[in-house]
């Protein structure tokens, strides 16, 4: 008789799968930029915001600490994702104006270690006992302030940036 692998080692073969597919898929798409649009940048962060409030109103109120550690989460993922976004390429062409983003190689990693990382402390704090709807708000808040410090890094050079070409015309 064959033994059958568990159902936690199915979700993470089926999980790495997925994201081994979505690496391939971004990776190759990295290789030529696209158009940076300042108007829309807000709108990610937002339906992530979004779905983080709704998550903190499904779940009972977090106690003070709990707020102290979403808090916490949202500030060191929203230093990241301020560093995650001057790993993103920006440029604009001279003579449009257009502004055209290249995602980095490494910002594709950097997102893969947060997913492994999230996937491991799943794994721990199913082990150790602790509430994971709790880790999730975590994670959520995490992801929250990672998304718009990426997003806003982005506006703010892409502003400078643009600036600077206007400029450059006019002179």
């Amino acid at each position: 008789m064959q033994a059958h692998p568990a159902p936690q080692t199915i979700t993470y073969i089926i999980t790495g799968c997925a994201i081994a597919l979505v690496l391939v898929l971004r990776y190759r798409g990295m290789r030529r930029a696209s158009r940076l649009r300042l108007e829309t940048l807000w709108i990610v962060p937002a339906i992530f915001g979004l779905a983080f409030l709704f998550g903190l109103y499904e779940a009972p109120p977090p106690t003070p600490i709990g707020w102290l550690w979403l808090v916490v989460a949202a500030a060191g993922g929203g230093a990241l994702g301020w560093q995650r976004g001057k790993l993103m390429k920006i440029s604009v062409d001279p003579a449009t104006h257009q502004l055209n983003k290249q995602n980095s190689p490494a910002a594709l990693l950097f997102i893969v270690l947060l997913i492994v990382a999230r996937q491991g402390l799943r794994y721990e704090a199913a082990q150790a006992g602790v509430n994971l709807m709790k880790i999730t708000g975590i994670l959520l808040a995490f992801g929250f302030g990672l998304l718009s410090a990426t997003r806003a890094e982005m506006y703010v050079r892409a502003k400078r940036l643009l600036g600077a070409a206007k400029s450059a015309q006019l002179a």
